[in-house]
């Protein structure tokens, strides 16, 4: 069964060979573990990584130090400080924290899609057994009006019904709606739409607001996809229990969410059997401050309880600089024994 048929299974709750993994590997990695160990790592775990994986172009030179004080402009003219490699960094100006300024505000042009050429890709993907798949980046929608605008400014103008910034949500639907509207003519299996929405405790935005201002957008930019029969994928870090109930309704077929911070008790009530979950492995507490036996049984205890011969459950781990080598390859020992359980 090939990758891309297993998915689908997964998905459709149609009796899949086994539980896809997604191991994720930071750039900052390369940068701040000994290289040879990661290689190592990497190589003893072909399942899920490999040789491939590994990037001695990011490993730094000798002497090489980080630059803290670095700032850059994003393509959407947000100024950021990075202050760990490889990792993004942290906002330093919102160019449209004045909401006057929106008024004169222009986003990125569009880029010249290729439908023939796109359609190619993605056929030939299909063919050699993977998912074709596309999306827009992350933080699409809230996040980037937070990014421009200034996190408490969005909030307050979306209590204030402020006209420049409903405005500016128009323009960045219209330019979101551009790449989905190519992506859903492209004839892709798989179609995401990642927004971070939730805190350590409850969502970064009220249930209330989202209704009125974020989930309709949402629900538009998804409807060239679903009439497109493409499979709606949606990511969210944080605590989304309160949002879970709308987003689905919303038009998502795969969610993919944080386990610890959810609760995995409350992900397999609200979801097993029912929607299909990519399930998004701790990186808080667990990986980094257990041992690795804690570690194995974690990841035992998640695949008991979410997943099923029939399908549903889905895995994702994103390894950052600062997990400890002998948890990244107990984590990585059980992904490789684990997701075979129903064999």
């Amino acid at each position: 069964m090939t990758q891309r048929e297993n998915m689908l299974r997964v998905i459709r709750f149609e009796l899949p060979e086994f539980i896809p993994v997604n191991f994720c590997i930071s750039e900052s990695v390369f940068r701040h573990y000994e290289p040879h160990a990661v290689e190592e790592l990497l190589e003893s775990h072909p399942v899920i990584a490999g040789k491939g994986q590994m990037r001695w172009d990011l490993v730094p030179k000798a002497g090489e130090e980080v630059d803290k004080s670095v700032t850059y402009y994003d393509e959407f003219g947000v100024e950021w400080k990075g202050a760990i490699d490889g990792i993004r960094g942290v906002i330093q100006k919102h160019p449209l924290a004045d909401f006057s300024k929106i008024r004169d505000y222009r986003f990125p042009e569009l880029p010249a899609f290729d439908l023939e050429g796109d359609r190619k890709r993605a056929e030939e993907t299909k063919a050699a057994g993977y998912l074709a798949c596309a999306g827009l980046p992350h933080g699409h929608t809230f996040l980037r009006l937070t990014d421009l605008c200034g996190f408490e400014n969005v909030l307050m103008g979306l209590v204030d019904e402020d006209e420049d910034l409903l405005s500016l949500m128009t323009a960045l639907e219209d330019y979101n709606a551009a790449f989905i509207r190519h992506y859903a003519r492209v004839g892709y299996d798989m179609i995401s739409y990642p927004e971070d929405l939730g805190m350590q405790v409850g969502p970064m935005i009220s249930p209330d607001l989202f209704r009125r201002f974020i989930k309709p957008g949402y629900q538009r930019l998804m409807q060239p996809a679903r009439e497109a029969g493409a499979i709606i994928h949606m990511h969210s870090d944080g605590d989304i229990r309160t949002l879970a109930d709308d987003l689905i309704d919303g038009g998502v077929d795969v969610l993919n969410l944080q386990d610890l911070v959810n609760g995995v008790d409350w992900i397999r009530d609200k979801f097993f059997g029912r929607y299909a979950i990519e399930l998004d492995v701790d990186r808080q507490k667990v990986t980094v401050f257990g041992t690795p036996k804690e570690v194995d049984a974690l990841v035992k205890e998640e695949v008991e309880k979410l997943s099923s011969p029939a399908g549903g459950l889905m895995m994702i781990y994103g390894w950052y600089a600062g997990t400890p080598l002998e948890n990244v390859k107990a984590l990585m020992d059980a992904f490789e024994k684990y997701m075979y359980y129903w064999d």
